[in-house]
């Protein structure tokens, strides 16, 4: 007898460098996903972009272990054969999909060419939150306040860096690949000596840069959730293990989360309203986590990045968050499927 339940396909994996964070977030996904409301279809994408129909694991968010994370297996399927299929079923998609080709616009568009809803912001907003520059810049066109910055094209170092000497950006720096995430390719420059190998570490991620000054704040995250309103949660801090809040601090739980962040009401109230402002003009939809330094003495909010498929693992700050506003992470997963059938 076939079922007359939606169908899930979650897919996980992808061709970026955070194609293992993918494969953990998308096991506490599948497991928190209620099999007596939903199906679900299995979709891993290999490092080389094949998809392929994964088995099902048997492991579920009862279980007193931590999961590992979805393996990729099992026969190749295109997106034509997965969304074109005889099924009438409504299909929804979660695509648990990090950094470029994933969370950058074009597995959003690939979706939107076929009609399928799916949980997330759209092509545009995907894209512009990917792009670290694109998205800097439209904050400050918008008088959004952020630490200061500079971006260049690999092909135009020598010019950048002769820029940068010249500019009034104080040491120390963070440089990134403007494309990325989970602070891959990041690194922290204490003097000019270092900035050679920081930008040759991020150019193999992406050949546009960004330079950006350090902020001595507290490092501030806040989660959006929108289900027909828009709603964001409490902030939480983040004390890094090391040296930054680098992969290892995200993944390996080396950093230390306050939640919720010991704030002030009004502090509170400057933060979310901050956060619904950012959230509204990237033009984000369903779901984002944003980042912020604090400086209570000095340059106040600071925005620094939007997540706009923040990690799903136990440690991650999102589900994190939300569990504290009394959203457990079962309902969140929920919330967020029920409202890409109705958008």
């Amino acid at each position: 007898m076939t079922s007359n339940k939606p169908d899930v396909v979650l897919l996980f994996g992808g061709q970026s460098p955070e194609h293992d964070v993918s494969c953990m977030s998308a096991s506490y996904v599948y497991s928190a996903i209620p099999k007596d409301l939903y199906t679900v279809t299995l979709i891993g994408i290999d490092h080389s972009g094949t998809w392929h129909k994964c088995p099902l694991p048997s492991d579920s968010l009862d279980s007193d272990h931590s999961l590992e994370p979805l393996l990729i297996s099992g026969p190749g399927i295109t997106p034509h054969e997965l969304f074109t299929s005889a099924s009438h079923n409504e299909v929804i998609v979660f695509p648990v999909l990090h950094g470029p080709n994933g969370e950058d616009g074009t597995i959003q568009g690939l979706l939107e060419s076929f009609g399928v809803p799916y949980v997330g912001s759209g092509v545009l907003s995907s894209a512009l939150c990917m792009d670290k520059i694109k998205s800097k810049e439209l904050l400050s066109a918008h008088g959004i306040p952020q630490v200061p910055w500079v971006s260049f094209h690999a092909r135009d170092l020598d010019i950048a860096v002769e820029a940068l000497e010249q500019s009034t950006l104080q040491f120390p720096l963070f440089v990134k690949p403007a494309n990325m995430g989970s602070s891959i390719g990041v690194s922290k420059v204490l003097s000019s000596t270092d900035l050679d190998d920081a930008i040759a570490s991020a150019r193999k991620y992406d050949e546009w840069i960004i330079i950006e000054e350090f902020s001595p704040g507290r490092e501030i995250e806040v989660a959006v959730l929108e289900t027909g309103v828009v709603a964001i949660s409490k902030p939480g801090e983040i004390v890094p293990g090391a040296d930054f809040y680098d992969y290892a601090d995200k993944y390996e739980d080396g950093a230390t989360l306050h939640i919720p962040a010991e704030l002030s009401d009004a502090e509170i109230e400057a933060v979310q309203s901050l956060t619904a402002d950012v959230f509204s003009l990237m033009r984000c939809r369903s779901l984002a986590r944003i980042d912020f330094f604090y400086d209570s003495e000095g340059a106040g909010w600071l925005v620094n990045e939007i997540n706009t498929m923040p990690g799903f693992t136990p440690i991650s700050m999102y589900p994190k968050l939300w569990q504290e506003s009394g959203v457990s992470y079962q309902e969140l997963i929920v919330q967020l499927l029920e409202s890409a059938i109705k958008q």
